[in-house]
């Protein structure tokens, strides 16, 4: 069995613990690369063709246009060989209580079937929000698992929760 650890990340202004605060690696990336040292599975970005600001203000405008208008943004690449993953973690920060459009079009752009899907999501408090029924309505033919929800302020401290998380499906 051969595990996919795919994410979405945003760099540059953040909102962290009740603050915009100019992060050099997101919080989802991090979660990811921690998932990566935990599994050995290997790590894959899910990228905008056209990225959105790294300004916050900015990016939360063109995020939540995108989402209203339903937008599904090109991506830079799909995974290759992804025919021979059985197991994707999917990483996402939770945007106005689902994933990032740009998650969206990477799902509708793969064929899930015969997949599990272990999704986490980095937050300040919304957790997973619909994103859960979202990915089981996207992904039909995809065995979806419980989510893992962690706090971005914390992502530092998660590695014992993110470790717990992977055991549990490897037990």
């Amino acid at each position: 069995m051969k595990t996919l650890i795919a994410y979405y990340s945003r760099a540059g202004e953040n909102y962290v613990g009740g603050q915009i605060r100019s992060l050099s690696v997101g919080n989802t990336k991090r979660a990811a690369q921690m998932l990566a040292k935990s599994t050995g599975a290997d790590l894959f970005e899910i990228k905008q063709r056209i990225p959105y600001s790294d300004r916050y203000n900015e990016c939360i405008a063109q995020a939540q246009a995108d989402q209203r208008n339903d937008v599904r943004p090109a991506l830079t690449a799909l995974p290759e060989n992804w025919d021979a993953y059985d197991e994707i973690y999917l990483g996402y920060p939770n945007y106005w209580n689902t994933m990032p459009m740009a998650v969206f079009t990477f799902l509708e752009s793969l064929d899930w079937t015969g997949k599990t899907i272990h999704p986490f999501c980095t937050n300040e408090g919304s957790g997973m929000g619909r994103s859960l029924t979202d990915l089981k309505r996207l992904c039909p033919q995809a065995a979806v698992t419980a989510g893992l929800s962690i706090y971005g302020s914390q992502i530092a401290h998660a590695r014992s929760t993110i470790e717990a998380y992977v055991k549990q499906f490897n037990s």
